[in-house]
């Protein structure tokens, strides 16, 4: 099946889907736990590609390179692909990306763009650069495992692990784990762990304009509520969720102009708290 047919079918099926309630973040996110490979393969090509039983994850996890078409999400956050896709380079004057081997270092121009400067802004306020998880595949779509979202390049993890002050290994990259941050008992974040740096990196991803959401869990978001002072509006956005221990969830808003992707409601008002 060619580029253009996969997007396009794809495109055809998300019209009839966003008629239809979609969860805002199916399913558990891919855990920043799970190993990566310094020798990855490539998956076996499928018997028959073009049989409309092939679930659409299959396809598109065997896509390893991005559409040449213009930069375009279509469709909901977990229901979507993403046409005209541009990788975050693997290392930067501030941030590194992890896990390689998953090949998901791909967004739409303004998901890299907001990564590259958050990264600079982060070094600003004290968090010494970036240790960055998924973003998307090169042409979005389902995955073969984890997310059910990051599907249309609009989306990000970032590990809560402060980024070292030299450049990972391959190996490490691959094979070393995420900070937890989160208490055994659940109840709050790990005293031994937690900083105000972690505090100063999700404040400000929440504070760019074109940040939409962010994931955290609950315990973060508790943690995150309590010390804010009088600046606590950047909280709206701040979302509590399941998971989200070992990292925080980036999701920008819709390109403007863009006409294919869907947004979510606004959230409520107030801070959360």
């Amino acid at each position: 099946m060619t580029p253009n047919r996969i997007i396009a079918a794809s495109a055809a099926a998300l019209a009839a889907a966003v008629l239809v309630l979609v969860p805002v973040l199916a399913a558990a996110p891919a855990a920043a736990q799970d190993r990566g490979t310094v020798d990855p393969k490539p998956l076996p090509p499928l018997a028959h590609p073009d049989d409309p039983k092939t679930p659409a994850k299959a396809l598109f996890g065997r896509k390893a390179t991005p559409s040449s078409m213009e930069a375009r999400s279509i469709g909901f956050y977990s229901k979507g692909c993403l046409a005209g896709g541009i990788a975050l380079p693997v290392n930067g004057p501030a941030w590194q990306v992890m896990r390689l081997s998953r090949n998901r270092n791909w967004g739409h121009p303004n998901l890299v763009a907001m990564l590259e400067r958050l990264a600079v802004d982060a070094r600003k306020v004290g968090w010494p650069g970036l240790l960055v998880g998924d973003l998307s595949q090169p042409r979005g779509g389902p995955m073969l495992t984890g997310h059910a979202s990051h599907q249309v390049g609009l989306d990000a993890d970032i590990w809560l692990t402060p980024m070292p002050d030299r450049e990972l290994t391959r190996r490490e990259r691959e094979e070393m784990s995420a900070t937890m941050v989160v208490a055994r008992d659940r109840k709050d974040v790990d005293p031994a762990v937690w900083t105000p740096g972690h505090v100063a990196v999700i404040r400000t991803a929440a504070k760019r304009p074109e940040v939409e959401r962010i994931f955290v869990n609950a315990a973060i978001k508790k943690a995150l509520c309590r010390d804010p002072g009088a600046d606590r509006g950047w909280l709206n956005k701040v979302r509590p969720y399941w998971g989200h221990d070992y990292h925080f969830h980036i999701r920008i808003v819709c390109p403007a102009g863009d006409g294919g992707s869907k947004p979510q409601p606004p959230v409520p008002a107030g801070d959360g708290s």
